[in-house]
């Protein structure tokens, strides 16, 4: 498994995602301005909503804009080493289970498929993401109370 092809394929999920905001934007950005919006007595309220609506499409689109940037941003740095650092792609694995995750700096809980294997983007600040951070190659980090798993940093 190709980190950079991994590294492509979220790029890839995240413009996509991007592409389906910013069309989601400019809709509730129209609804929320449009002159046949107006509220017809002090209890409507479609206008107030359609442009909170509006607001929070704008911050994710802005949010998804900053995890699309930052992953280009991974492409030209080295991913390599026996530490896990962001940009690693690491297997999880445990008796009987594998888990593919890569290190990501934002858009946690992303998932892309390569190769017939499913992917999980982790971030740093996820309770995963922290204990996989620094982690070495071939260490073992306890997941949970019952369960632990032996990391290992696939190559790039």
């Amino acid at each position: 498994m190709s980190t950079s092809a991994v590294l492509e394929q979220i790029i890839a999920t995240l413009e996509a995602e991007l592409m389906t905001l910013t069309r989601a934007a400019r809709d509730s950005y129209a609804a929320a301005t449009d002159p046949d919006s107006r509220a017809e007595n002090k209890y409507d309220t479609r206008t107030l909503e359609a442009s909170y609506v509006a607001r929070g499409q704008a911050q994710r689109v802005a949010e998804v804009t900053e995890a699309v940037e930052m992953f280009k941003g991974l492409r030209a740095a080295a991913i390599t080493g026996q530490m896990v650092s962001i940009g690693s792609l690491v297997a999880l694995k445990a008796p009987g289970e594998t888990m593919h995750c890569f290190l990501g700096p934002a858009a946690g809980g992303t998932q892309v498929e390569h190769e017939g294997v499913v992917v999980d983007v982790v971030t740093p600040t996820s309770p995963l993401g922290q204990k996989l951070l620094g982690s070495k190659d071939g260490a073992t980090i306890q997941i949970s109370p019952t369960f632990s798993a032996v990391v290992e940093i696939l190559e790039a």
